[in-house]
């Protein structure tokens, strides 16, 4: 692995603003990119990752003197370049995205001893590659940033080469492996989904070449859940997936549907796939890039990298039924034009992003902007949306200096304040499934990912029993249990005493086993088996 210093590293306070109704549907521009100083120009994903100082980080993929930068962003509107990259890693199409390592983890496209692109960390003032591909087996030309899953390995996909498509792990040790081989090429990070499962997209491949949906485990199980058609619901999607708080996937497609402009699109685990809109050129926009972010309204927000009323392109809301639409600002030369990044929307409720293009220096570099509507501030858990008591995790989210505590759910939870915009929390007893919530004096923050607490089964008595039996089990986070089963048959009655006990009956037909309790955040067995006599 290589090393290389940052030429500058910011230590910055966040300066975040809250996010008020008075200052609703405001767009402005805050930052002009330039090549000579800079970098510019950032594409698709060019994803924006919010730190956990609250500033933003991400990438540039051109510069003139350079091969493309690593940028800090505060929402004060301070933009720092903290990484150049030089002749041996360049062209950082991705972004960034967060760690619950604390670390930011990226690719650049070309790159490495081959120039076939390479994966990299930034943590604490260094850039560390981790993997240079050799576009073998494993494949070559990294878009898409990496994530890190709950296991501590770095997951992500390639975009071309010998082989396109595959998706691959990094262990915290180094160790690389391709864990799956994809129907086509894409541009579009995996994601996380609430079940530990990754999805994803691929912008061909499929029954009809027009693109994919996948799920993936991280074992490598690949499964498709949707062939898009191009025709009527849309294809070639470039933009990620975003789940929403209601389980299901949202996204974009660049071409196909009715108008043959693209869709905006809803589609479930089980593969039910529904068309929300039809894009049209001259109102709406077109070449949908982005993907979407949810805020606290339940609307989705989007970007059309061209059309609209200025032929630039579009920044949209829509609801998850696909009832309402409506453009939000039409993007022009001066201030911004051409956006295909992924917005970025800000735990302070302001969304923030880039544009390819546009911008007073020479209409040519692209701007950084934020926009106002007039959302709630929220805390967002990093990474980790399930565990068992104990369990820490990090929280990104602002007015930490003067909380007052934290809630898993209807329960407790206990805290350690890091910074004014970040904090790390672990599960305390009598935690239940459920949002996080940050209590703040100036109003409290709620987490838009619902935290599973895990349940635990230690003992049962009696050891044995006929069916009638009263069986008392012990364990934790019992309270939102729902079913208890006996060697696999589910008991008729059972009563939870508290968040560490249930009494439940065996049922007529049980069988000897492992007695296992069913709540909100999963499942636990116990560690022997009930005998029924």
């Amino acid at each position: 692995m290589k090393t290389f210093r940052l030429s500058r590293y910011l230590s910055i306070a966040a300066l975040v603003a809250t996010a008020a109704l008075a200052n609703a549907q405001i767009y402005t521009e805050l930052y002009n990119f330039d090549c000579v100083k800079n970098g510019c120009n950032p594409n698709s994903p060019a994803l924006f990752s919010q730190g956990q100082d609250g500033n933003l980080y991400g990438t540039l993929p051109t510069q003139i003197f350079g091969n493309g930068t690593v940028d800090c962003f505060t929402p004060g509107g301070v933009f720092t370049t903290l990484f150049n990259f030089g002749p041996t890693n360049y062209v950082p199409q991705s972004g960034l995205t967060l760690g619950f390592d604390g670390n930011f983890y990226g690719t650049a496209s070309v790159g490495g001893p081959g120039r076939n692109g390479v994966v990299f960390k930034l943590s604490g003032g260094t850039v560390t590659e981790l993997y240079d591909f050799t576009n073998g087996a494993d494949g070559a030309y990294p878009w898409a940033p990496p994530i890190q899953a709950p296991d501590g390995n770095i997951y992500g996909v390639t975009f071309n080469g010998t082989t396109p498509g595959t998706a691959y792990r990094i262990t915290p040790s180094g160790a690389f492996s391709v864990i799956a081989n994809l129907p086509s090429k894409t541009v579009a990070p995996l994601i996380l989904g609430v079940d530990g499962n990754l999805y994803g997209t691929t912008q061909y491949g499929g029954t009809f070449n027009r693109g994919t949906v996948f799920q993936l485990t991280k074992a490598g199980k690949l499964k498709i859940i949707y062939n898009f058609d191009a025709a009527t619901h849309g294809g070639i999607p470039i933009g990620p997936l975003m789940q929403g708080v209601d389980g299901k996937f949202y996204g974009t497609n660049t071409a196909g549907g009715t108008l043959g402009q693209g869709v905006v699109y809803s589609v479930t685990t089980g593969g039910a796939y529904k068309v929300l809109h039809n894009f049209q050129n001259t109102t709406d926009g077109t070449n949908s890039t982005s993907g979407l972010v949810q805020g606290s309204n339940k609307f989705l927000y989007g970007l059309t990298a061209a059309g609209g009323a200025n032929s630039y392109g579009t920044l949209f809301k829509i609801n998850t039924t696909g009832t309402t639409f409506t453009v939000l600002h039409n993007f022009d030369k001066a201030s911004g034009a051409s956006p295909a990044a992924t917005p970025t929307l800000h735990t302070s409720g302001i969304i923030y992003g880039v544009t390819q293009t546009g911008g007073p220096i020479n209409s040519a570099d692209g701007v950084v902007y934020s926009f106002d509507d007039g959302l709630r501030p929220f805390a967002s858990l990093v990474v980790i949306w399930s565990g068992k008591v104990g369990t820490s995790v990090g929280i990104l989210g602002q007015g930490f200096s003067t909380a007052t505590g934290v809630k898993f759910g209807t329960g407790p939870g206990n805290y350690t304040i890091v910074s004014d915009t970040f904090m790390t929390a672990s599960v305390a007893p009598g935690a239940t499934t459920g949002n996080v919530t940050v209590l703040e004096p100036g109003g409290n923050l709620v987490t838009p990912q619902v935290f599973k607490v895990t349940p635990q089964a230690s003992s049962f008595s009696p050891a044995s029993g006929a069916v009638g039996t009263q069986v008392v089990i012990t364990g934790m986070s019992l309270t939102q249990a729902t079913s208890v089963s006996f060697g696999g048959v589910k008991a008729t009655s059972f009563t939870v005493n508290s968040d560490t006990q249930v009494t439940a009956t065996v049922p007529t037909g049980a069988k000897t086993g492992k007695l296992s309790i069913v709540t909100k955040g999963g499942s636990a067995s116990t560690p022997g088996k009930f005998t029924v006599i």
